[in-house]
């Protein structure tokens, strides 16, 4: 038997409190039909999109995802709609809000060399959900995919009303759903709204005073993973200040939607109970300063050099006020340098901009020379093959 719901499921659906913004791509769209022929749509759906070309995802996410049909990319996708349903829905402060994000490979008119897959996602202000499945290939029409697929979707939407009942999936014996969730604490609620610049990330939750914020010895990073380079520069850096060295990790990005709470989560696991974490909406080394004072930064040669480009600010007159404003806050920079190409690249090498050359101090290539890239890691974990986790 296929996948399916009833038409009394989506109406008691849309009779229960709560908006959302859905957003699918290569498969789903039927969870959007079932909401939107059932009369009372206008109670659940604030917006229904199918960006379906790479380009209309891209321009979704504000950002190439490095994988178009991932769980991350669902998360992604979940949580642009969120925003999206934040913005829609500003005048009604009581309304649960949600977005839900679908991106699926499916059955198609042409060979697929890869698995057939649906990952789905939810994101509200308290919770981050996401489910995956991998389908028996050609066990099903294309047409009873985008059923199950629609299904996945459906039950996130009846979740999040907090519905007891769901669609059936009608999944294979050897068919087996993966799930993941994360529920935030108040502080990383507070900080995807916008109420709080920072907050723990690491399960030390005390809470800081603006003197507590100063003077700190801080390394920043997506940590994407974390790798040994990053552990190497930590103790170089505790070593050469004299200072523990704390980490900071921007949850929103200039060009990218917010990281939610499974990955804040996940990242924060890469780190020991006794080490500091601490969670930001400071996507620029100027939103950094003006958190964390005085405070002395860890970066790479990579960092550095982006840090003196002045198309990261607009123009030139820019990034000399930026690197001011760095200066006045009392902050510098600790760099270590780093190998491309077998080539090592020292601070006096990369021609910064003398006001830059001033707040910073280095790690020089006889005790720090490593290439690790967390990019490199993430792509050699891609390439073996779909994660369900």
């Amino acid at each position: 038997m296929p996948a399916g719901w009833s038409s009394d499921f989506i109406r008691r659906i849309h009779d229960a409190p709560g908006k959302l913004v859905l957003c699918a791509t290569g498969g789903g769209s039927r969870a959007l039909s079932a909401l939107l022929e059932t009369p009372g749509a206008s109670r659940t759906l604030l917006e229904g999109s199918v960006p379906y070309s790479a380009a209309a995802l891209i321009r979704w996410l504000s950002a190439r995802p490095e994988q178009f049909c991932s769980e991350a990319t669902a998360r992604a996708m979940a949580m642009a709609a969120y925003l999206r349903a934040r913005e829609y829905a500003a005048d009604e402060p009581d309304t649960p809000l949600a977005g839900i994000g679908c991106t699926a490979s499916l059955a198609s008119d042409r060979p697929k060399h890869g698995p057939h897959r649906i990952h789905v996602a939810l994101q509200t202000g308290e919770t981050t959900i996401a489910r995956s499945l991998e389908l028996v290939k050609g066990s099903r029409t294309r047409e009873a995919e985008e059923l199950v697929a629609a299904a996945m979707i459906l039950n996130l939407v009846a979740e999040f009303k907090q519905l007891a009942e769901s669609a059936d999936l009608a999944l294979a014996a050897t068919e087996r759903l993966f799930a993941a969730r994360a529920d935030a604490p108040p502080s990383w609620q507070r900080l995807l709204g916008g109420a709080e610049r920072l907050a723990a990330g690491t399960t030390d939750t005390t809470e800081a005073t603006g003197r507590d914020l100063a003077a700190k010895v801080l390394f920043p990073g997506a940590f994407h993973p974390r790798h040994d380079a990053h552990r190497t520069m930590a103790r170089l850096a505790t070593e050469r200040s004299g200072r523990v060295v704390e980490h900071e990790l921007s949850i929103t990005n200039v060009d990218k939607p917010p990281i939610d709470f499974i990955e804040m989560e996940r990242r924060a696991a890469q780190f020991a109970a006794d080490e500091r974490l601490w969670f930001t909406r400071a996507p620029t080394f100027v939103e950094k300063s003006q958190i964390f004072p005085q405070a002395t930064f860890v970066v790479g040669a990579d960092t550095i050099v982006r840090i003196a480009e002045a198309k990261y600010y607009g123009d030139m007159p820019a990034r000399d006020a930026a690197l001011e404003q760095l200066a006045a806050a009392g902050c510098r920079f600790l760099v270590f340098g780093r190998c491309q190409d077998g080539i090592h690249r020292s601070l006096r090498e990369l021609h910064l901009p003398e006001a830059l050359v001033r707040i910073c101090d280095e790690i020089p290539a006889d005790t720090f020379r490593m290439d690790v890239s967390s990019t490199a890691l993430r792509r050699q974990a891609a390439d073996a093959g779909p994660q369900f986790d």
